[in-house]
């Protein structure tokens, strides 16, 4: 994963298994926090966390034309932000990833409505 040093911008590769971990940016040396905010993730970047993670890891199954889960993000963004350095926390598109829902069975997410024409 890459993580952008809030001091330099130098954009740092961090392994799955720190995420949850304070690193250092390897260009100037500042402090780069634990990751306290959700993580857009797909197949690859989800296997390569969950596997690698070694705190709990929160997942919000969502689409965008989902008005719950609209209503839902900024409270899962507050949780990431709260849970930093004790748990991650991933978001996965089911539109685009919808492999990764069957996976997991998710069933909450209303179908997408079909076109009336009009």
């Amino acid at each position: 994963m890459i993580r952008t040093c809030a001091q330099c911008g130098q954009q740092n590769r961090v392994g799955a298994r720190h995420l949850a971990d304070t690193g250092r940016c390897g260009a100037c040396k500042a402090e780069l926090p634990p990751a306290g905010e959700p993580i857009d993730v797909g197949s690859p970047e989800f296997d390569e966390i969950v596997a690698g993670a070694r705190v709990p890891v929160l997942v919000d199954f969502w689409a965008a034309w989902c008005g719950p889960c609209r209503m839902v993000a900024p409270e899962v963004k507050k949780a990431a932000a709260l849970l930093a350095g004790q748990a991650l926390v991933l978001k996965v598109d089911t539109d685009q990833h919808p492999e990764l829902a069957g996976r997991f069975g998710v069933q909450g997410i209303p179908k997408r409505p079909a076109s009336s024409g009009c």
